[in-house]
């Protein structure tokens, strides 16, 4: 795995990492990078954004060299394709080897597609900020999206079955997360060089969200909306191959006692 950095950060200043997993978005992932550029400005705070370019074919490579010259931007490469799961634990453990507070350190997942919007960052980050240790954003619209979509999100329940009203969060599906960094090297630290992940896309989002609860102390969600109509490629969400990854996952011993606590 090659890396590439360049960091404009106080050594002294608790970070904001932003991580996106990317495939093939040569054309959004400039314009993404600037409006998170632009979101962390407002909110005033260090970041510095971890992307991991997944073997794309595009002119990704080129793109993300451009912007590193001018932003806070670490990128992460293979030469082989890895996938969402493996790409985001990826970011994650580099995360984990560069916060030096991570008590105070965020890390904040989203995709490079512009379905998350990066003007929804601020809400995570203040509310990490207030007290939580994991935030979750949880859609607005159930009903929005590309048919996959909506298929799979009016299915997940029924894959998911007990686990899904179990949930600390009331979409257990959505990446667009903040974690406070020292849940994550809790997590690590457990699973002790293990695979965090068996299963892809939304499942891998469920995953997650069962290994970090047992170490949050508190967990929240902000309603946000998905940007589905601001994609310029066709999504890349297939209805049974999720539905088939969340039931991969229906029986794991995750949040015995979150119901309760939602309520």
């Amino acid at each position: 795995m090659e890396i590439l950095a360049t960091s404009f950060m106080e050594a002294s200043a608790a970070v904001i990492y932003v991580c996106i997993p990317i495939h093939d978005e040569a054309r959004t992932v400039g314009v993404l990078l600037w409006k998170i550029n632009k979101a962390m400005a407002e909110l005033g705070r260090d970041y510095e954004i971890l992307v991991f370019d997944d073997a794309s074919v595009d002119d990704t490579v080129a793109t993300l060299e451009r912007y590193r010259t001018v932003l806070p931007l670490t990128v992460l490469r293979s030469e082989k394709r890895l996938g969402y799961a493996r790409t985001l634990e990826g970011l994650l453990r580099e995360v984990t080897k560069r916060a030096a507070y991570p008590k105070r350190d965020i890390a904040i997942t989203l995709q490079g597609d512009f379905t998350d919007d990066p003007a929804h960052v601020s809400t995570l980050v203040k509310t990490i900020e207030g007290g939580a240790d994991v935030v979750a954003g949880c859609a607005a619209q159930k009903g929005s999206g590309p048919r996959s979509v909506r298929w799979a999100r009016t299915l997940a329940p029924w894959a998911l079955g007990g686990l899904f009203h179990r949930a600390p969060v009331s979409d257990p599906l959505c990446g667009f997360r903040a974690y406070r960094v020292i849940v994550l090297k809790k997590v690590l630290r457990e699973e002790a060089g293990a695979p965090l992940f068996s299963t892809e896309d939304w499942a891998a989002n469920v995953e997650l969200l069962g290994l970090v609860t047992p170490h949050a102390r508190r967990i929240e969600e902000a309603p946000i909306e998905p940007r589905y109509d601001l994609q310029v490629r066709p999504s890349r969400v297939r209805s049974f191959g999720v539905l088939k990854g969340l039931f991969r996952v229906r029986n794991r011993p995750w949040f015995p006692s979150a119901a309760a606590t939602r309520e």
